[in-house]
């Protein structure tokens, strides 16, 4: 288990005033069944009065408007998360019952649905299909597919961009950890595995040293149904472990962006996003 302290800062720098902004932020992670939140706070400069609430798919979501000029507007999302690690245990499920299962509710049967991020290209499914056939089990299946996916596709920053799709992702075979677990959650989907996206934060060192803070930055993963979800990292190719920390789940990328809004103001500014990690135990 770590105890990992993390700081998101998201900095806007407008051109001109700002006569108002609404926002909505998922930054904040939640105690779950593997992590437990000491603290988390939300800082808005200029200040301004924030309200919370969890969203459908059980995601924090910090609300606040700015509705005085401004010239740059500053989030700073603050948590002390203690984590410990999650292994891949695969239940025996059959097919068949996956199937029976999989529609018996909301919750399995809507991540089965593809969105127009994970949609695969017509490869990812033929892919997927060919895994599917070699595996009595889903969940053995959905392991074995989720790592060729990472191994088929290599990490590159700036090839992709924050609306690329799955499909255009694996036409580049290059992309970052959403556009990865947007083919993984398409490829699952296209054998009948419900598979969701999950947003949060990785520290980047395995083996971390305490009270040193380092670079850190928002990350994306996958969790499948067969039998009881389960979640793995297709970007790294690891199970979740005591460096992942779960902010938020959603269909796609779509449902848990770190940050949403809208503001009246000049079309141009300039973005300067900062996540620091560090382990304090």
């Amino acid at each position: 288990m770590k105890r990992l302290r993390i700081e998101h800062q998201t900095g806007f720098a407008y051109e001109g005033d700002v006569s108002a902004s609404y926002n909505e932020a998922r930054m904040l992670p939640g105690t779950t069944d593997s992590q437990f939140v000491l603290s988390s706070s939300i800082e808005l400069e200029p200040q301004t009065s924030v309200n919370t609430y969890v969203d459908y798919f059980g995601t924090r979501v910090s609300v606040f408007d700015v509705l005085s000029p401004h010239r740059m507007l500053t989030i700073t999302a603050r948590s002390l998360v203690e984590v410990r690690p999650r292994p891949i245990e695969h239940t025996g499920i059959t097919w068949d019952r996956l199937r029976a299962e999989a529609g018996r509710t909301i919750e399995t049967v809507e991540q089965l649905t593809q969105s127009a991020r994970t949609d695969p290209h017509p490869e990812v499914a033929e892919i997927a299909r060919a895994i599917a056939a070699r595996h009595d089990d889903p969940g053995p299946a959905a392991h074995d597919i989720c790592m060729t996916i990472g191994d088929a596709v290599e990490y590159v920053y700036g090839v992709t961009g924050v609306h690329s799709t799955a499909a255009e992702a694996w036409e580049a075979r290059k992309g970052v950890c959403q556009d990865i677990a947007h083919i993984a959650i398409g490829a699952l989907r296209s054998v009948g595995i419900p598979a969701r996206y999950v947003s949060g934060y990785l520290h980047p060192r395995e083996n971390a040293e305490i009270g040193v803070a380092v670079k850190g930055e928002s990350h994306a993963w996958v969790e499948w149904f067969a039998g009881e979800w389960t979640g793995f990292d297709p970007t790294n190719n690891a199970e979740i472990g005591d460096r992942h920390v779960l902010v938020g789940r959603g269909r796609d990328y779509n449902d848990v962006p770190p940050l949403r809004g809208v503001y009246a103001g000049p079309y141009k500014g300039k973005l300067d996003v900062r996540v620091t990690i560090t382990r304090e135990a």
